[in-house]
């Protein structure tokens, strides 16, 4: 023996084989490393193994083995342990398992004051959890995979309200851009999940080799050596942590599925068992009967505190007496066992026996349940518990007239009852058209009473848990009826799901709370049976092909004969028969040419106030899809996302509809009309791809297109909801604003971030350039220039502030010929001039002619005083010459203007004196100087 070997077997005895483990080195470039010795405990690092060869990089280990580090080489696991061979497995969360990191977020830029420090994911034994405070958390494994492989989980994610991602990255923290981030919907209970990943990806630790076996949990088992995972210990039954093997409960306990104890049986009480009906026997009887609800836990035996009078646990009542069996639904027949059938397609019943439809009918195919001696073969009960899972067992059972909620194990479980169809078809007399959006029509009449907050949902979607909830009903509600309309072959599932309570106890206080379903009917169902015909057109290959109506044509009641509507109307998608069918267009649309729907050309004529001219619209530039958006809003999980509104107006045949989608849930949902609504998480807080999900339509038929001349007024409505008695409406108000031309501008009312105040009424205001009339020749004036060198300019300009679009143009600028102004100022210093020398000239001779006759005047007045026929005494110088004689003068022709101013010109002789002419008696003219 030498010195090393004797200091091997030295160090053997210094260190026990607990106070070290082995480890290997990190592979070199030749694929090799070494195996080490490390001591368990710090600062103990004398006398330890000396490093010996390794096996290659590339060895590794089967499932069910795991590498003993002494001997290098794969041993089996023994029992009640097992292992993966080359990965790892976390199945046991009663702590955060090393290596996970989880941390909140606040992404709620709105309140920055909120802490999300201790908003995580949190350990529940059987699994982790997310947070429930409004903060979002995050759950990350960071690790260096050796080679490429598979991470697999299991997930339960029922609600799309909340978003849920698994995303990958890489050491320079670059995202997957995968399609597989977001989640879908879980199916069932718990859905898995596996994603293929290469080297150097960092979502899920990968080795080669595990050099320990892993311990089944309680309630699991591993009976066989080299076990690559643990079974589940089965009901009444329980195991502890590493068992090889599961014990029986002893009889007063019981246990659940992959339990790790027993519980002690508690004394039945009527809350453990319900009611039904047998099936009808052959001699068409039935008889009322108690069953103990499944799986059964409580004690026929033990003593208690009950509700029965002796004190301890009850008995299952005897059976009540037989029954004539219900009759069979619509569309049914009675087979000889008492059974029912579904009639061949072209017959119809009323529950009893089938028959031909008459020639000139056809069947009205669906299902009509309102006799529950069954439960259909197209429905059926489970169970969804609070505990993320689901079960087979029956919570709804049939009870003759209806269908009843049974008591659950918890009273906050749901009691799901879900009906499939494999998809809708328009019955013959009904014409094909896209704008019909009827496709079939579900209704069920139901009645809820409650003692506590129970609530009963109804959801339609893909299948059963990929679907979104139409309407819920809260704590006791009378017997009602409820219809939903079917616009898409993608519902092919219909859920309802009644809760007692929200709140959590496992003591069942509210057992007696029920839910009851009287009659379930649902429309246009493809392998559908028929309860009645209808009369139909017939066509003219065959005498009893049945074929619609020509287009505005409705079906007169009862004689398949085909009668036109009245123009501009459109026939109801649920109505073909009787002149009711024909609803007439509201203002400013007309009907399609299939006369299905009421559709508007984006123009319209309007009379303007006060009855002045014609305004034309033109909202053709506005018929494109318009998409717009809410402010941000936040989850209570702090995600930030908005409301997406899309808007279509107008269009003619064939036209561009609105359409939003949901790119979460596996079904894909689509919804189209004139507008829709959808939740949309943005690009740039989430990733690389847009989430969009919850689409729903706010407006699928126009009413019609009114005026109060400002803002237009465009409503839509859209069907009746639980809580919209008369329907979702929607109203556009388009108001003319010439600033607004190269983006629209819709905007939500101020009080109503949403677009809504009450959920059924929607408002938006678009601003927009081709909201304004088309300009017309009112819309512009003319400005005439100034004469310049005989050209005269005439320019057209806008009316400000311009309130048109489009319509007539400008006109361009004319010119014309025109005369100057010194031309008409020489005119008028011509005429003004002639004018004043003719005015002085006449002044002229008025003036003289005024002086004599102030003349003759004061020669009268001085000659008053004589005698009467006298003349006066002549002067020898007083008086001239042919002074009386000019007073004697008398014309006895008249002269002209022009002889008297002649005249006037020859009255003074040039001597001073004044010419007077004188006429004899016999009419001849003398004059006398």
């Amino acid at each position: 023996m030498d010195i090393c070997e004797l200091g091997h077997n030295l160090c053997d005895v210094m260190f026990q084989k607990s106070d070290y483990h082995f480890e290997y080195t990190d592979c070199d470039v030749l694929g090799s490393r070494w195996r080490v010795a490390v001591p368990n405990k710090p600062d103990t690092c004398t006398g330890l193994p000396d490093p010996v060869k390794g096996t290659q990089c590339t060895f590794s280990c089967s499932e069910g083995e795991f590498l003993d580090m002494r001997s290098q080489e794969c041993q089996k696991c023994s029992g009640g342990t097992y292992s993966l061979g080359t990965g790892v497995a976390f199945d046991e969360w009663d702590s955060m398992p090393a290596g996970f990191i989880s941390h909140g977020m606040n992404m709620n830029i709105a309140d920055i004051y909120t802490n999300c420090s201790n908003s995580t994911w949190i350990p529940k034994g059987d699994y982790i959890a997310s947070n429930i405070d409004e903060c979002t958390s995050t759950l990350s494994y960071a690790v260096s995979l050796k080679k490429a492989g598979t991470v697999s989980f299991e997930y339960f994610y029922p609600d799309n309200t909340i978003f849920f991602e698994f995303y990958v990255q890489n050491d320079q923290c670059e995202s997957t851009d995968s399609e597989g981030r977001w989640m879908r919907t879980s199916e069932k209970d718990w859905t898995p999940h596996n994603v293929y990943f290469p080297v150097g990806a960092t979502p899920q630790k990968w080795v080669a080799y595990t050099s320990e076996c892993f311990h089944c949990k309680p309630g699991t088992y591993s009976a066989k050596p080299g076990s690559a995972h643990c079974t589940p210990c089965p009901a009444d039954s329980y195991s502890n942590k590493g068992a090889t093997v599961c014990q029986q409960c002893e009889v007063d306990k019981y246990a659940e599925a992959g339990s790790g104890s027993c519980k002690r049986r508690p004394a039945c009480t009527t809350s453990d068992y319900f009611y039904t009906h047998t099936p009808c026997d052959s001699k068409g009887q039935t008889q009322l009967m108690y069953k103990w609800i499944e799986p059964k836990i409580c004690s026929e035996i033990v003593e208690g505190t009950v509700d029965n009078s002796t004190g301890g646990a009850v008995k299952l009542p005897a059976s009540g007496q037989m029954e004539t069996c219900p009759p069979c639904n619509p569309g049914f027949s009675v087979t000889n066992t008492s059974g029912c059938e579904p009639c061949p397609h072209g017959s119809y019943s009323n529950g009893t026996a089938c028959a031909e439809c008459p020639v000139g009918t056809e069947p009205v195919v669906g299902f009509e349940y309102k006799w529950w001696n069954k439960m259909p073969d197209n429905m059926r009960s489970s169970v969804y518990s609070r505990d993320n899972s689901y079960s087979g067992l029956k919570r709804w059972e049939v009870a003759g007239e209806y269908i009843y909620t049974t008591q659950g194990d918890l009273d906050s479980d749901y009691m799901m009852l879900s009906l499939t169809v494999p998809g809708y078809r328009l019955p013959h007399s009904v014409a094909k058209d896209d704008e019909r959006s009827e496709l079939s029509r579900i209704s069920f009449v139901f009645e809820t009473q409650c003692t506590a907050d129970c609530t009963l949902y109804f959801m339609a979607g893909y299948s059963e848990r990929t679907n979104d909830m139409v309407e819920h009903w809260s704590g006791t509600t009378r017997k009602q009826s409820y219809s939903y309309l079917v616009k898409s072959n993608s519902t092919v599932s219909f859920t309802w799901g009644f809760q007692r309570t929200q709140a959590y106890s496992e003591v069942r206080q509210y057992s007696s709370d029920f839910a009851k379903m009287y009659t379930v009917q649902i429309t246009n169902v493809v392998g559908g049976v028929a309860s009645q015909c209808r009369h139909c057109a017939l066509g003219s290959g065959s005498a009893s092909e049945c074929v619609p109506c020509p287009p505005a044509h409705y079906m007169v009641n009862g004689t398949g004969v085909c009668k036109s509507c009245p123009p501009n109307t459109f026939i109801r998608a649920d109505q073909t028969v009787g002149e009711a069918a024909c609803i007439h267009c509201g203002p400013n649309t007309h009907s399609n040419k299939a006369h299905s729907a009421c559709v508007s050309d984006c123009r319209l004529d309007l009379q303007s106030t006060g009855g002045g001219e014609v305004l034309q619209y033109d909202f053709t530039p506005l018929a494109n899809i318009t998409s717009f958006q809410s402010s941000p809003r936040f989850t209570s999980k702090g995600l930030r996302y908005y409301h997406q509104f899309r808007v279509g107006l107008c269009g003619e045949e064939g036209r561009e509809v609105a359409v939003c989608v949901d790119n979460v849930t596996e079904s894909r949902k689509e919804v189209r009309g004139y507008a829709c609504q959808s939740t949309v998480v943005p690009s740039e807080v989430r990733g690389q791809s847009v989430v969009s999900s919850q689409p729903f339509t706010i407006g699928d038929t126009l009413i019609g297109k009114r005026s109060s001349f400002t803002p237009w007024c465009i409503p839509l409505k859209y069907e009746t909801t639980q809580a919209c008695k008369k329907g979702r409406t929607t109203t556009i108000r388009l108001r003319c604003d010439p600033t607004v031309a190269g983006k629209d501008q819709i905007t939500l009312p101020s009080k109503c971030s949403e677009g809504t105040c009450d959920g059924c009424s929607f408002h938006f205001l678009w601003r927009s350039l081709y909201a304004c009339p088309l300009c017309t020749e009112s819309h512009y004036r003319e400005i005439v220039s100034a004469c310049i060198q005989g050209i005269q300019r005439t320019t057209y300009v806008w009316q400000q502030p311009l309130q048109c679009t489009g319509g007539v143009s400008l006109p361009a600028q004319t010119v014309s010929a025109c005369v100057t102004l010194d031309f008409w100022l020489k005119v008028g210093v011509s005429t003004g001039t002639v004018a004043a020398i003719l005015l002085i000239s006449i002044s002229c001779y008025f003036w003289k002619r005024t002086r004599k006759l102030e003349y003759k005047y004061s020669k009268l007045m001085m000659t008053a005083g004589d005698k009467e026929c006298e003349l006066p005494a002549a002067d020898s110088c007083a008086i001239m010459e042919g002074e009386d004689a000019e007073d004697d003068l008398i014309y006895l022709t008249k002269k002209s203007f022009f002889t008297k101013i002649k005249s006037f010109s020859r009255e003074r002789s040039s001597d001073g004196f004044d010419s007077v002419p004188l006429k004899s008696s016999s009419g001849l003219e003398m004059e006398m100087s």
